[in-house]
Protein backbone atom coordinates (compact mmCIF):
# COMPACT_ATOMS: atom_id res chain seq x y z
CA UNK A 1 0.00 0.00 0.00
CA UNK A 2 2.89 2.46 1.19
CA UNK A 3 4.87 1.50 -2.49
CA UNK A 4 1.63 2.34 -4.04
CA UNK A 5 0.92 5.50 -2.78
CA UNK A 6 4.11 6.92 -3.10
CA UNK A 7 4.02 5.76 -7.16
CA UNK A 8 1.17 7.81 -7.41
CA UNK A 9 3.06 10.97 -5.50
CA UNK A 10 0.00 10.28 -2.59
CA UNK A 11 2.84 9.74 -0.20
CA UNK A 12 2.14 11.70 3.21
CA UNK A 13 -1.53 12.37 2.40
CA UNK A 14 -4.47 11.54 4.62
CA UNK A 15 -6.81 9.58 2.88
CA UNK A 16 -9.55 10.50 5.20
CA UNK A 17 -9.05 14.48 4.35
CA UNK A 18 -6.77 14.61 1.43
CA UNK A 19 -4.76 16.94 3.19
CA UNK A 20 -0.71 16.82 3.98
CA UNK A 21 0.19 14.58 6.71
CA UNK A 22 2.53 16.58 8.91
CA UNK A 23 6.43 15.69 8.40
CA UNK A 24 6.68 15.37 12.33
CA UNK A 25 3.78 12.45 11.81
CA UNK A 26 5.53 10.96 9.16
CA UNK A 27 9.54 10.62 10.11
CA UNK A 28 8.58 8.06 13.49
CA UNK A 29 6.02 6.42 11.56
CA UNK A 30 6.34 6.43 7.67
CA UNK A 31 3.29 4.18 7.36
CA UNK A 32 0.82 6.68 8.73
CA UNK A 33 -2.29 7.30 6.59
CA UNK A 34 -4.84 9.56 8.77
CA UNK A 35 -4.14 13.41 10.45
CA UNK A 36 -5.05 12.36 14.31
CA UNK A 37 -7.33 15.86 14.02
CA UNK A 38 -9.45 14.39 11.53
CA UNK A 39 -10.35 11.10 13.92
CA UNK A 40 -13.85 10.43 16.00
CA UNK A 41 -13.58 9.67 19.41
CA UNK A 42 -14.28 6.11 19.04
CA UNK A 43 -11.76 5.81 15.99
CA UNK A 44 -9.03 7.45 18.21
CA UNK A 45 -10.03 4.74 21.35
CA UNK A 46 -10.05 2.16 18.62
CA UNK A 47 -5.97 3.19 17.46
CA UNK A 48 -5.25 3.06 21.26
CA UNK A 49 -6.79 0.02 21.72
CA UNK A 50 -4.81 -0.86 18.75
CA UNK A 51 -1.11 0.23 19.77
CA UNK A 52 -1.73 -1.14 23.44
CA UNK A 53 -2.02 -4.80 21.98
CA UNK A 54 0.87 -4.01 19.98
CA UNK A 55 2.37 -3.75 23.00
CA UNK A 56 1.57 -6.11 24.31
CA UNK A 57 2.16 -9.02 21.56
CA UNK A 58 6.05 -7.02 21.96
CA UNK A 59 6.24 -7.52 24.88
CA UNK A 60 5.81 -10.87 24.99
CA UNK A 61 8.84 -11.30 22.53
CA UNK A 62 11.26 -9.99 25.48
CA UNK A 63 13.05 -12.55 27.37
CA UNK A 64 12.55 -13.37 30.51
CA UNK A 65 14.21 -10.79 33.30
CA UNK A 66 16.77 -11.89 35.68
CA UNK A 67 17.92 -14.63 34.09
CA UNK A 68 20.76 -17.14 35.77
CA UNK A 69 21.96 -19.88 33.36
CA UNK A 70 24.60 -21.97 34.12
CA UNK A 71 27.49 -19.74 34.32
CA UNK A 72 25.91 -16.83 33.48
CA UNK A 73 23.65 -13.49 34.98
CA UNK A 74 21.83 -11.64 32.86
CA UNK A 75 19.50 -8.66 33.67
CA UNK A 76 18.13 -6.05 30.90
CA UNK A 77 15.82 -2.89 30.87
CA UNK A 78 13.52 -2.18 27.81
CA UNK A 79 11.80 1.15 27.42
CA UNK A 80 10.37 2.51 24.27
CA UNK A 81 9.80 6.17 23.59
CA UNK A 82 6.50 5.92 22.72
CA UNK A 83 3.47 3.24 22.67
CA UNK A 84 6.16 1.01 20.95
CA UNK A 85 9.79 0.50 20.19
CA UNK A 86 11.96 -0.29 17.27
CA UNK A 87 14.96 -1.34 19.88
CA UNK A 88 14.58 -5.63 20.34
CA UNK A 89 16.69 -8.10 22.17
CA UNK A 90 16.57 -11.68 23.06
CA UNK A 91 18.20 -14.58 25.08
CA UNK A 92 18.08 -17.98 23.65
CA UNK A 93 19.43 -21.31 25.53
CA UNK A 94 21.37 -23.55 23.97
CA UNK A 95 21.97 -27.33 23.47
CA UNK A 96 25.11 -28.13 25.74
CA UNK A 97 25.34 -25.05 28.14
CA UNK A 98 25.56 -22.08 25.85
CA UNK A 99 23.71 -18.73 25.43
CA UNK A 100 23.15 -16.64 22.81
CA UNK A 101 22.11 -12.95 23.27
CA UNK A 102 20.99 -10.14 20.71
CA UNK A 103 20.50 -6.29 21.03
CA UNK A 104 19.59 -4.06 18.65
CA UNK A 105 17.73 -0.95 17.02
CA UNK A 106 16.14 -0.44 14.04
CA UNK A 107 16.04 2.57 12.06
CA UNK A 108 12.82 5.01 12.51
CA UNK A 109 10.33 5.04 15.33
CA UNK A 110 7.41 3.84 15.80
CA UNK A 111 5.04 1.49 14.60
CA UNK A 112 6.67 0.86 11.57
CA UNK A 113 10.35 0.33 13.36
CA UNK A 114 8.10 -2.13 15.95
CA UNK A 115 6.67 -4.07 12.77
CA UNK A 116 10.31 -4.02 11.67
CA UNK A 117 11.52 -5.12 14.95
CA UNK A 118 8.96 -8.02 14.99
CA UNK A 119 10.22 -9.20 11.73
CA UNK A 120 14.29 -9.44 12.59
CA UNK A 121 13.35 -10.85 15.99
CA UNK A 122 12.24 -13.72 14.42
CA UNK A 123 14.77 -14.41 11.66
CA UNK A 124 17.02 -14.83 14.18
CA UNK A 125 14.97 -17.19 16.50
CA UNK A 126 14.62 -19.08 13.22
CA UNK A 127 18.45 -19.79 12.41
CA UNK A 128 20.00 -19.27 15.70
CA UNK A 129 18.49 -23.31 16.11
CA UNK A 130 20.55 -24.37 12.99
CA UNK A 131 24.00 -24.50 15.10
CA UNK A 132 25.86 -22.32 12.14
CA UNK A 133 29.23 -20.35 13.10
CA UNK A 134 27.96 -17.12 14.28
CA UNK A 135 29.22 -15.15 11.50
CA UNK A 136 27.22 -17.07 8.58
CA UNK A 137 24.09 -16.54 11.00
CA UNK A 138 24.26 -12.81 10.88
CA UNK A 139 25.35 -13.02 7.30
CA UNK A 140 21.87 -15.28 6.46
CA UNK A 141 20.05 -12.95 8.64
CA UNK A 142 21.02 -9.53 7.04
CA UNK A 143 20.59 -11.41 3.07
CA UNK A 144 17.04 -12.46 4.83
CA UNK A 145 16.01 -8.63 6.26
CA UNK A 146 17.69 -6.99 3.32
CA UNK A 147 15.91 -9.02 0.95
CA UNK A 148 11.94 -8.60 2.34
CA UNK A 149 12.63 -4.91 3.96
CA UNK A 150 12.10 -1.82 2.07
CA UNK A 151 15.99 -0.36 1.23
CA UNK A 152 15.40 2.83 3.61
CA UNK A 153 15.25 0.86 6.57
CA UNK A 154 18.19 -0.90 8.18
CA UNK A 155 18.94 -2.51 11.89
CA UNK A 156 22.32 -1.80 14.59
CA UNK A 157 22.69 -5.06 16.41
CA UNK A 158 25.21 -7.00 18.71
CA UNK A 159 25.05 -10.84 18.68
CA UNK A 160 27.10 -13.45 20.37
CA UNK A 161 27.07 -17.12 22.14
CA UNK A 162 28.98 -17.54 25.07
CA UNK A 163 29.40 -21.42 26.73
CA UNK A 164 29.69 -22.25 30.28
CA UNK A 165 33.59 -22.00 30.04
CA UNK A 166 33.36 -18.72 29.75
CA UNK A 167 34.35 -18.60 25.81
CA UNK A 168 32.60 -16.16 23.65
CA UNK A 169 32.09 -14.64 20.33
CA UNK A 170 30.69 -11.78 19.31
CA UNK A 171 29.85 -9.93 16.43
CA UNK A 172 28.64 -6.10 16.17
CA UNK A 173 26.72 -4.78 12.84
CA UNK A 174 27.28 -1.25 13.16
CA UNK A 175 25.95 -1.00 16.44
CA UNK A 176 26.90 1.13 19.74
CA UNK A 177 29.98 -0.59 21.07
CA UNK A 178 29.62 -3.23 23.76
CA UNK A 179 31.96 -2.55 26.84
CA UNK A 180 33.77 -5.46 28.42
CA UNK A 181 33.92 -4.84 31.95
CA UNK A 182 37.30 -6.50 33.70
CA UNK A 183 37.25 -5.46 37.53
CA UNK A 184 37.67 -1.61 36.82
CA UNK A 185 39.16 -1.61 33.42
CA UNK A 186 36.67 -1.03 30.93
CA UNK A 187 37.45 -1.76 27.40
CA UNK A 188 35.18 -1.52 24.08
CA UNK A 189 34.24 -3.89 20.72
CA UNK A 190 34.06 -1.68 17.67
CA UNK A 191 32.18 -2.97 14.87
CA UNK A 192 32.51 -6.15 12.63
CA UNK A 193 30.66 -5.36 9.76
CA UNK A 194 27.81 -2.83 8.64
CA UNK A 195 23.67 -2.39 9.71
CA UNK A 196 22.03 -5.17 8.30
CA UNK A 197 19.69 -4.92 5.51
CA UNK A 198 21.91 -1.69 4.28
CA UNK A 199 23.41 -4.28 1.78
CA UNK A 200 21.80 -8.06 1.29
CA UNK A 201 25.92 -9.40 0.50
CA UNK A 202 27.80 -7.71 3.79
CA UNK A 203 30.29 -9.81 5.64
CA UNK A 204 30.47 -9.85 9.19
CA UNK A 205 33.84 -10.49 11.42
CA UNK A 206 33.29 -12.41 14.80
CA UNK A 207 35.65 -11.26 17.86
CA UNK A 208 36.48 -14.11 20.17
CA UNK A 209 37.12 -13.52 23.73
CA UNK A 210 38.09 -15.32 27.33
CA UNK A 211 35.95 -14.46 30.18
CA UNK A 212 36.93 -14.86 33.71
CA UNK A 213 34.76 -14.93 36.72
CA UNK A 214 33.26 -11.65 37.22
CA UNK A 215 34.15 -10.43 33.96
CA UNK A 216 31.05 -8.48 32.25
CA UNK A 217 29.32 -7.58 28.61
CA UNK A 218 27.49 -4.01 28.79
CA UNK A 219 25.27 -3.50 25.94
CA UNK A 220 22.94 -0.64 24.98
CA UNK A 221 21.27 1.53 22.34
CA UNK A 222 22.09 4.60 21.46
CA UNK A 223 18.79 5.75 23.56
CA UNK A 224 21.10 5.53 26.79
CA UNK A 225 24.55 6.96 24.65
CA UNK A 226 22.90 9.65 22.92
CA UNK A 227 20.92 11.09 25.31
CA UNK A 228 20.95 14.41 26.06
CA UNK A 229 20.58 16.88 29.50
CA UNK A 230 18.53 20.37 29.06
CA UNK A 231 21.67 21.78 27.48
CA UNK A 232 22.12 19.57 24.51
CA UNK A 233 24.83 17.51 25.55
CA UNK A 234 25.15 13.55 25.12
CA UNK A 235 25.74 11.16 27.95
CA UNK A 236 28.21 9.56 26.23
CA UNK A 237 30.41 6.27 26.05
CA UNK A 238 32.61 7.82 28.69
CA UNK A 239 30.69 8.65 31.24
CA UNK A 240 29.05 5.17 31.23
CA UNK A 241 32.45 4.00 31.47
CA UNK A 242 33.34 5.42 34.56
CA UNK A 243 29.98 4.85 35.65
CA UNK A 244 30.71 0.82 34.52
CA UNK A 245 34.13 1.14 36.12
CA UNK A 246 33.43 2.64 39.55
CA UNK A 247 30.05 0.31 40.06
CA UNK A 248 31.58 -2.99 38.40
CA UNK A 249 31.41 -4.99 41.57
CA UNK A 250 26.81 -4.97 41.51
CA UNK A 251 25.11 -7.86 40.33
CA UNK A 252 23.88 -7.86 36.45
CA UNK A 253 20.34 -5.97 37.33
CA UNK A 254 21.49 -3.65 40.16
CA UNK A 255 23.62 -1.97 37.77
CA UNK A 256 21.44 -1.43 35.22
CA UNK A 257 19.38 0.41 37.88
CA UNK A 258 22.68 2.86 38.76
CA UNK A 259 23.05 3.36 35.21
CA UNK A 260 19.24 4.31 34.95
CA UNK A 261 19.67 6.44 38.32
CA UNK A 262 22.77 8.24 36.68
CA UNK A 263 20.90 8.87 33.26
CA UNK A 264 17.85 10.42 35.11
CA UNK A 265 20.01 12.57 37.16
CA UNK A 266 22.15 13.98 34.13
CA UNK A 267 18.52 14.39 31.86
CA UNK A 268 17.12 16.05 35.11
CA UNK A 269 13.17 15.69 34.05
CA UNK A 270 13.82 16.14 30.31
CA UNK A 271 12.24 14.73 27.51
CA UNK A 272 12.34 11.26 26.40
CA UNK A 273 12.90 11.39 23.14
CA UNK A 274 14.58 7.65 22.06
CA UNK A 275 13.76 3.83 22.73
CA UNK A 276 16.21 2.53 25.27
CA UNK A 277 17.30 -1.01 25.90
CA UNK A 278 20.22 -1.63 27.83
CA UNK A 279 21.46 -5.66 28.35
CA UNK A 280 24.56 -6.82 31.23
CA UNK A 281 26.01 -10.20 31.05
CA UNK A 282 28.02 -11.61 34.03
CA UNK A 283 30.25 -14.73 34.36
CA UNK A 284 29.35 -16.08 38.05
CA UNK A 285 31.23 -19.11 37.94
Amino acid sequence: LTVARMEKGSFGTCEECLETIKRDRLVPDALARYRLARLTPDQLDALQRDLDLAWQIQGGLLPKRNLSFCSWEVGFHYEAAGPVSGDFCDLVRLDGGDLFFLLGDVSGKGIAASVLMAHLHAIFRSLVTLGLPLGELVERANRVFGEFTMSTHFATLVCGRVSRFGEMEICNAGHCPPLLVRGGEVTSIEATGLPVGMFCCGRYGVRKVQLSVTDRLFLYTDGLSEARDASGVEYGTARLSRLLSEQHKLPSQALIGACLEDLGAFQAGTQKADDLTIMAIRRTS
